[in-house]
């Protein structure tokens, strides 16, 4: 990591009793040692069921964005690292996804589970294309696992992260202002479309599965001139167990990056979890004697975690 690094850690906890337990029998003491030397500022506290998670919401006032829930403008963002006229009315990140639909509900597969290559994605997107053209949508390749849609659609209609839904019941986090109602009418079109993709049918005959439908987050405009020079860098090493609730691999991630902070030049420390998100500077470095008063007013890591 280069000197003055602001590091972002997404996933630091979360609220369900596998994750409490893992906390307890957690050992970071290099972390524990950075934030008993350094000063904390102003947290985030918000709710477990914001359509923006703490992340994106540390990663939008880094950025110098206005935070508004279900309007961080990533896709703007996106647009604007690839040198797309961002400008130009609101974006959105489009995920190609795979719903299960079960027997009382309907849950969000992990993306990544699709093991969508550039071909199948580019595949999907022009069957999607003409659908979105039709409401004044504009798809753009980015990735395999995600596009990006430009329209007026999306200058100020929030939506849920794509990190809220995955592994989770899809309804509570679906949108449900009459803003949203040509989103959710292409959503179906798109949902029978695919259904019916040989496309499709040759995938699962692969072994894959199918993408049965997609899902918009990211929505917004970009500020004008608010992008930040010290941009914030986002270790994602927690995600993927967290995502699954495999709170033993969670916890050997959360170990593994702890030693990493014996070679991080970190300036600053912001950790994430589902509700809120808390920040801890090196340029408020207390005097020694200070820190040994702060020793016995100091809450446990295990209390930090636990109020994320």
């Amino acid at each position: 990591m280069s000197d003055g690094v602001h590091l972002l850690i997404p996933f630091a906890s979360s609220p369900t009793e596998g994750c409490r337990e893992a906390i307890r029998r957690l050992r970071l003491p290099r972390l524990e040692q950075l934030l008993g030397r350094w000063t904390e500022g102003a947290p985030d506290a918000g709710e477990a069921q914001s359509l923006s998670p703490p992340h994106e919401r540390a990663l939008a006032l880094a950025r110098g964005w206005p935070v508004a829930d279900g309007l961080v403008p990533l896709a703007a963002w996106d647009a604007h690292q690839a040198g797309l006229p961002h400008g130009a009315g609101g974006w959105a990140r489009v995920s190609p996804c795979h719903w299960r639909v079960g027997t009382d509900h309907v849950a969000m597969a992990d993306p990544g589970e699709l093991q969508l290559d550039e071909t199948g994605s580019r595949a999907v997107l022009a069957i999607a294309a003409p659908y979105f053209e039709q409401d004044g949508l504009t798809l753009h390749y980015h990735g395999p696992l995600l596009w990006l849609a430009q329209g007026a659609l999306f200058e100020d209609l929030p939506t849920a992260s794509l990190d809220r839904v995955i592994g989770r019941e899809i309804d509570p986090w679906m949108p449900r202002s009459e803003a949203a109602r040509p989103l959710r009418r292409l959503q179906q079109e798109m949902q029978m479309l695919l259904y019916t993709a040989p496309w499709n049918d040759e995938r699962q005959a692969r072994g894959h599965l199918p993408v049965n439908s997609m899902w918009v987050s990211g929505t917004g405009r970009l500020p004008a001139a608010t992008i930040a020079s010290n941009e914030p860098q986002v270790n994602t090493a927690l995600r993927g167990a967290a995502l699954r609730d495999d709170w033993a691999g969670w916890s050997a991630a959360w170990e593994q990056l702890d030693a990493e902070f014996a070679d991080a030049a970190l300036a600053r420390i912001t950790l994430c979890g589902e509700r809120g998100a808390r920040t801890w500077s090196a340029a408020g470095t207390r005097s020694l004697a200070q820190r040994l008063g702060a020793l016995w007013r100091r809450p446990a890591l295990t209390d930090i975690l636990e109020s994320l």
